[in-house]
Protein backbone atom coordinates (compact mmCIF):
# COMPACT_ATOMS: atom_id res chain seq x y z
CA UNK A 1 0.00 0.00 0.00
CA UNK A 2 1.24 3.27 -1.08
CA UNK A 3 2.48 5.39 1.88
CA UNK A 4 3.01 8.94 2.53
CA UNK A 5 6.74 10.00 2.17
CA UNK A 6 8.38 12.44 4.35
CA UNK A 7 9.17 16.06 3.91
CA UNK A 8 12.99 15.73 4.19
CA UNK A 9 12.40 11.97 1.60
CA UNK A 10 10.79 14.27 -0.54
CA UNK A 11 13.18 17.36 -0.65
CA UNK A 12 16.23 14.92 -0.83
CA UNK A 13 14.06 13.64 -4.15
CA UNK A 14 13.94 16.80 -5.52
CA UNK A 15 17.69 17.81 -4.63
CA UNK A 16 19.01 14.66 -6.83
CA UNK A 17 17.06 15.61 -10.01
CA UNK A 18 18.54 19.07 -9.61
CA UNK A 19 21.36 19.37 -7.35
CA UNK A 20 22.40 22.64 -5.53
CA UNK A 21 26.18 22.21 -6.17
CA UNK A 22 25.27 22.94 -9.74
CA UNK A 23 23.45 26.13 -9.16
CA UNK A 24 25.42 28.96 -9.99
CA UNK A 25 27.88 30.56 -7.10
CA UNK A 26 25.25 34.06 -7.11
CA UNK A 27 22.26 31.93 -7.01
CA UNK A 28 20.23 31.22 -3.80
CA UNK A 29 18.80 27.93 -4.40
CA UNK A 30 17.06 25.07 -2.11
CA UNK A 31 15.37 25.08 0.92
CA UNK A 32 13.41 28.59 2.09
CA UNK A 33 10.74 27.13 4.28
CA UNK A 34 9.39 24.73 6.45
CA UNK A 35 10.52 21.77 8.88
CA UNK A 36 12.75 19.91 6.47
CA UNK A 37 14.66 18.14 9.28
CA UNK A 38 11.29 16.50 10.63
CA UNK A 39 11.23 13.08 9.53
CA UNK A 40 7.70 13.11 10.98
CA UNK A 41 6.80 16.03 8.53
CA UNK A 42 4.61 14.09 5.73
CA UNK A 43 3.85 15.53 2.46
CA UNK A 44 0.53 14.44 0.15
CA UNK A 45 0.43 17.41 -2.15
CA UNK A 46 3.06 19.80 -4.40
CA UNK A 47 2.91 22.34 -6.14
CA UNK A 48 5.02 23.71 -8.72
CA UNK A 49 4.94 27.36 -9.74
CA UNK A 50 7.36 29.70 -10.94
CA UNK A 51 6.86 32.70 -9.20
CA UNK A 52 7.06 32.52 -5.23
CA UNK A 53 4.53 35.93 -4.94
CA UNK A 54 1.84 35.91 -2.66
CA UNK A 55 -0.82 34.77 -5.24
CA UNK A 56 1.19 31.33 -5.51
CA UNK A 57 1.39 31.24 -1.58
CA UNK A 58 -2.03 31.38 -0.96
CA UNK A 59 -2.92 28.61 -3.67
CA UNK A 60 -0.74 26.14 -2.04
CA UNK A 61 -2.57 26.59 1.14
CA UNK A 62 -6.04 26.57 -0.45
CA UNK A 63 -4.82 23.50 -2.10
CA UNK A 64 -3.77 22.04 0.93
CA UNK A 65 0.07 21.00 -0.46
CA UNK A 66 2.84 20.84 2.49
CA UNK A 67 5.33 21.46 -0.23
CA UNK A 68 5.62 24.09 -3.21
CA UNK A 69 8.56 24.49 -5.61
CA UNK A 70 8.90 27.08 -7.25
CA UNK A 71 11.97 28.41 -10.40
CA UNK A 72 12.99 31.79 -9.24
CA UNK A 73 14.05 31.79 -5.19
CA UNK A 74 12.11 33.82 -2.98
CA UNK A 75 15.19 35.43 -1.70
CA UNK A 76 18.15 35.74 -4.33
CA UNK A 77 20.02 38.49 -2.64
CA UNK A 78 20.62 39.06 1.27
CA UNK A 79 18.11 40.06 3.38
CA UNK A 80 17.89 41.40 7.72
CA UNK A 81 13.73 40.46 7.79
CA UNK A 82 11.50 38.00 6.67
CA UNK A 83 8.69 40.42 8.78
CA UNK A 84 5.35 40.57 7.66
CA UNK A 85 4.95 43.88 6.05
CA UNK A 86 7.46 43.05 3.31
CA UNK A 87 6.22 41.30 0.29
CA UNK A 88 8.54 38.78 0.58
CA UNK A 89 7.79 38.47 4.52
CA UNK A 90 4.28 37.90 3.60
CA UNK A 91 4.71 34.47 1.67
CA UNK A 92 7.21 33.18 4.35
CA UNK A 93 4.43 34.24 7.24
CA UNK A 94 1.33 32.57 5.01
CA UNK A 95 4.02 29.56 4.38
CA UNK A 96 5.06 28.80 7.95
CA UNK A 97 1.96 29.30 9.46
CA UNK A 98 -0.53 26.90 7.29
CA UNK A 99 2.75 24.52 7.03
CA UNK A 100 3.64 24.62 3.36
CA UNK A 101 7.29 24.21 3.19
CA UNK A 102 9.09 26.17 -0.13
CA UNK A 103 12.10 24.57 -1.95
CA UNK A 104 13.60 26.89 -5.07
CA UNK A 105 15.32 24.86 -7.64
CA UNK A 106 16.80 27.73 -10.27
CA UNK A 107 20.16 27.61 -12.25
CA UNK A 108 20.38 23.76 -11.09
CA UNK A 109 17.10 23.18 -12.63
CA UNK A 110 18.25 25.33 -15.65
CA UNK A 111 21.21 23.11 -16.52
CA UNK A 112 20.33 19.90 -15.60
CA UNK A 113 18.75 16.97 -17.86
CA UNK A 114 16.56 17.30 -18.64
CA UNK A 115 16.25 21.02 -17.23
CA UNK A 116 14.42 23.99 -18.17
CA UNK A 117 15.05 24.24 -21.69
CA UNK A 118 14.55 20.75 -22.29
CA UNK A 119 10.76 21.53 -21.49
CA UNK A 120 10.56 24.80 -23.28
CA UNK A 121 11.31 22.99 -26.83
CA UNK A 122 8.89 20.14 -25.66
CA UNK A 123 6.42 23.05 -25.58
CA UNK A 124 7.48 23.87 -28.76
CA UNK A 125 7.34 20.92 -30.37
CA UNK A 126 11.42 20.85 -31.44
CA UNK A 127 13.95 18.18 -31.23
CA UNK A 128 16.80 18.77 -28.64
CA UNK A 129 20.56 18.11 -30.68
CA UNK A 130 22.79 18.97 -27.46
CA UNK A 131 23.12 21.75 -24.72
CA UNK A 132 24.20 24.91 -26.31
CA UNK A 133 26.60 25.64 -23.47
CA UNK A 134 27.95 22.48 -22.33
CA UNK A 135 28.47 21.33 -18.56
CA UNK A 136 32.06 20.22 -18.58
CA UNK A 137 31.63 18.34 -15.59
CA UNK A 138 29.01 16.12 -18.01
CA UNK A 139 30.90 13.29 -19.46
CA UNK A 140 27.71 12.45 -21.37
CA UNK A 141 27.26 15.77 -22.79
CA UNK A 142 23.87 16.27 -21.99
CA UNK A 143 24.07 18.99 -19.13
CA UNK A 144 24.26 22.68 -20.14
CA UNK A 145 22.71 25.60 -20.42
CA UNK A 146 20.37 26.38 -23.01
CA UNK A 147 19.65 23.84 -25.88
CA UNK A 148 20.35 23.61 -29.88
CA UNK A 149 17.17 21.99 -31.67
CA UNK A 150 15.65 20.61 -34.77
CA UNK A 151 12.15 21.56 -36.60
CA UNK A 152 10.48 18.47 -38.00
CA UNK A 153 10.18 20.94 -40.71
CA UNK A 154 11.30 24.36 -42.18
CA UNK A 155 9.24 27.11 -41.01
CA UNK A 156 9.09 31.01 -42.17
CA UNK A 157 10.08 32.94 -39.29
CA UNK A 158 6.70 34.64 -38.94
CA UNK A 159 4.67 31.03 -38.89
CA UNK A 160 7.16 29.54 -36.02
CA UNK A 161 6.63 33.08 -34.08
CA UNK A 162 3.38 32.07 -34.42
CA UNK A 163 4.11 28.67 -33.66
CA UNK A 164 5.55 29.96 -30.53
CA UNK A 165 2.58 32.33 -29.34
CA UNK A 166 0.40 29.27 -29.79
CA UNK A 167 2.06 26.92 -27.66
CA UNK A 168 3.45 29.03 -24.87
CA UNK A 169 1.43 30.53 -22.20
CA UNK A 170 -0.55 33.45 -22.91
CA UNK A 171 0.96 37.10 -21.09
CA UNK A 172 0.65 40.81 -22.19
CA UNK A 173 3.85 40.55 -24.37
CA UNK A 174 3.36 37.54 -26.94
CA UNK A 175 5.86 36.68 -29.07
CA UNK A 176 8.35 39.22 -30.62
CA UNK A 177 10.55 38.46 -33.60
CA UNK A 178 13.67 39.85 -35.19
CA UNK A 179 14.27 39.51 -38.70
CA UNK A 180 13.12 38.56 -42.27
CA UNK A 181 9.30 36.84 -41.81
CA UNK A 182 10.15 34.64 -44.56
CA UNK A 183 13.47 33.06 -43.84
CA UNK A 184 13.25 29.63 -43.35
CA UNK A 185 14.14 28.40 -39.67
CA UNK A 186 15.41 24.53 -39.62
CA UNK A 187 17.44 24.79 -36.49
CA UNK A 188 16.57 26.64 -33.48
CA UNK A 189 18.70 27.42 -30.07
CA UNK A 190 16.36 27.71 -26.98
CA UNK A 191 17.11 29.07 -23.46
CA UNK A 192 14.68 29.59 -20.56
CA UNK A 193 14.90 33.14 -19.03
CA UNK A 194 16.81 36.06 -19.75
CA UNK A 195 19.38 34.51 -21.94
CA UNK A 196 20.74 37.26 -24.47
CA UNK A 197 24.26 36.98 -22.24
CA UNK A 198 24.31 33.33 -24.78
CA UNK A 199 24.65 34.93 -28.33
CA UNK A 200 28.45 34.12 -29.04
CA UNK A 201 27.33 30.58 -28.21
CA UNK A 202 24.51 31.22 -30.75
CA UNK A 203 26.45 32.28 -33.16
CA UNK A 204 29.51 29.21 -32.79
CA UNK A 205 26.30 26.93 -32.89
CA UNK A 206 24.64 28.20 -36.43
CA UNK A 207 21.53 27.83 -35.64
CA UNK A 208 19.26 29.90 -38.18
CA UNK A 209 17.10 31.45 -34.69
CA UNK A 210 17.21 31.64 -31.28
CA UNK A 211 14.02 31.95 -28.79
CA UNK A 212 14.83 33.18 -25.63
CA UNK A 213 13.57 36.10 -23.21
CA UNK A 214 14.52 39.48 -21.90
CA UNK A 215 16.02 40.26 -25.13
CA UNK A 216 17.72 43.80 -24.87
CA UNK A 217 17.86 46.08 -27.22
CA UNK A 218 21.64 47.06 -27.46
CA UNK A 219 22.49 43.24 -27.52
CA UNK A 220 19.90 41.88 -30.09
CA UNK A 221 20.91 44.90 -32.20
CA UNK A 222 24.77 43.75 -32.37
CA UNK A 223 22.99 40.35 -32.90
CA UNK A 224 21.18 40.90 -35.74
CA UNK A 225 23.76 43.25 -37.13
CA UNK A 226 26.73 40.12 -37.05
CA UNK A 227 24.42 38.08 -38.46
CA UNK A 228 21.41 36.78 -40.25
CA UNK A 229 20.53 35.20 -36.96
CA UNK A 230 16.45 35.65 -36.48
CA UNK A 231 15.57 36.80 -32.64
CA UNK A 232 12.39 35.29 -31.05
CA UNK A 233 11.50 37.00 -27.65
CA UNK A 234 8.74 35.22 -25.32
CA UNK A 235 8.20 36.65 -21.72
CA UNK A 236 10.46 35.15 -19.40
CA UNK A 237 7.53 33.53 -17.55
CA UNK A 238 6.44 31.95 -20.78
CA UNK A 239 9.96 30.39 -21.48
CA UNK A 240 10.18 28.96 -17.90
CA UNK A 241 6.24 27.90 -17.11
CA UNK A 242 6.68 24.50 -19.17
CA UNK A 243 9.42 23.27 -16.67
CA UNK A 244 6.88 23.24 -13.97
CA UNK A 245 4.80 20.66 -15.69
CA UNK A 246 8.20 18.39 -16.74
CA UNK A 247 9.06 19.10 -13.14
CA UNK A 248 6.06 17.95 -12.04
CA UNK A 249 6.19 14.57 -14.09
CA UNK A 250 9.29 13.44 -12.61
CA UNK A 251 8.60 14.09 -9.16
CA UNK A 252 5.53 11.78 -10.12
CA UNK A 253 7.55 9.49 -11.38
CA UNK A 254 9.75 9.35 -8.22
CA UNK A 255 6.75 8.91 -6.42
CA UNK A 256 5.59 5.77 -8.97
CA UNK A 257 8.95 4.21 -8.32
CA UNK A 258 9.12 4.62 -4.22
CA UNK A 259 5.62 4.02 -3.88
CA UNK A 260 4.58 7.23 -2.42
CA UNK A 261 1.49 8.67 -1.82
CA UNK A 262 2.10 12.16 -3.24
CA UNK A 263 0.02 14.31 -5.34
CA UNK A 264 1.70 17.01 -7.89
CA UNK A 265 -0.52 19.89 -8.96
CA UNK A 266 1.14 22.72 -11.45
CA UNK A 267 -0.03 26.18 -11.09
CA UNK A 268 -1.76 27.79 -13.97
CA UNK A 269 -1.44 31.26 -12.44
CA UNK A 270 0.09 33.74 -14.46
CA UNK A 271 2.47 35.64 -12.36
CA UNK A 272 4.25 37.48 -15.57
CA UNK A 273 4.38 40.74 -14.10
CA UNK A 274 3.58 42.42 -17.44
CA UNK A 275 -0.18 42.82 -17.80
CA UNK A 276 -1.42 44.99 -20.96
CA UNK A 277 -0.06 45.24 -24.33
CA UNK A 278 -0.75 48.04 -26.81
CA UNK A 279 0.46 47.83 -30.30
CA UNK A 280 2.51 50.80 -31.50
CA UNK A 281 0.47 52.83 -34.49
CA UNK A 282 2.03 55.06 -36.58
CA UNK A 283 1.53 59.07 -35.83
CA UNK A 284 2.35 61.77 -38.53
CA UNK A 285 5.12 63.00 -35.72
CA UNK A 286 6.80 59.41 -35.36
CA UNK A 287 8.70 57.12 -37.68
CA UNK A 288 6.40 54.95 -39.63
CA UNK A 289 6.61 51.04 -38.48
CA UNK A 290 8.40 48.94 -40.89
CA UNK A 291 6.65 45.78 -39.87
CA UNK A 292 4.00 44.47 -38.52
CA UNK A 293 3.11 42.77 -35.15
CA UNK A 294 3.47 39.27 -35.37
CA UNK A 295 1.27 37.99 -32.65
CA UNK A 296 -0.28 39.11 -30.07
CA UNK A 297 -1.87 38.26 -27.08
CA UNK A 298 -3.66 39.10 -24.37
CA UNK A 299 -3.24 38.04 -20.21
CA UNK A 300 -4.60 34.57 -19.30
CA UNK A 301 -3.92 31.04 -18.09
CA UNK A 302 -1.41 29.34 -19.64
CA UNK A 303 -2.44 27.33 -22.82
Amino acid sequence: MPAQPSLPDVIAALDALWPRERAEQWDAVGAVCGDVANPEARVTRVLFAVDPVQEIADEAVRLGAELLVTHHPLYLRGTTTVAADTFKGRVVHTLVKNGVALLAAHTNADTADPGVSDALAGALGVRVVGPLVPDTTDPAGRRGLGRICELDRPLPLAEFAELAAARLPVTAQGIRAAGDRDRLIRTVAVCGGSGDGLFDAVRAAGVDAYLTADLRHHPASEAREHSPLALVDAAHFATEWPWCEQAAAQLDALADRKGWDLRTYVSRTVTDPWTAHAASVASPTSPASSTSPVHDHTPGAPN
